[in-house]
């Protein structure tokens, strides 16, 4: 799915925890770009650098607190 197509239409913050999931977004936005340790719709895990005030399109349902250096996150719906 690409964000850039399918505009998002909402965001909320994301609280980066290590075993707390958040409902499966569409794209990340970050206020402060850094590495972010997410885990996909599909179960896998990465961690990647995102850079700041642009959406990235990925259906993610958990942002792990260790790993995570960005500030500023927000999950698109």
């Amino acid at each position: 799915m690409n964000a850039l197509i399918n505009p998002i239409v909402y965001s909320l913050a994301v609280t980066a925890h290590d075993t707390n999931e958040i409902a499966s977004c569409r794209a990340l936005l970050v206020g402060v770009a850094g590495d972010v340790k997410v885990k996909y719709k599909n179960g896998v895990t990465d961690t990647l650098y995102l850079a700041a005030g642009i959406w990235h399109g990925m259906e993610v349902v958990q942002v792990y607190d260790t790993d995570t250096t960005a500030t500023g996150i927000h999950a698109g719906y």
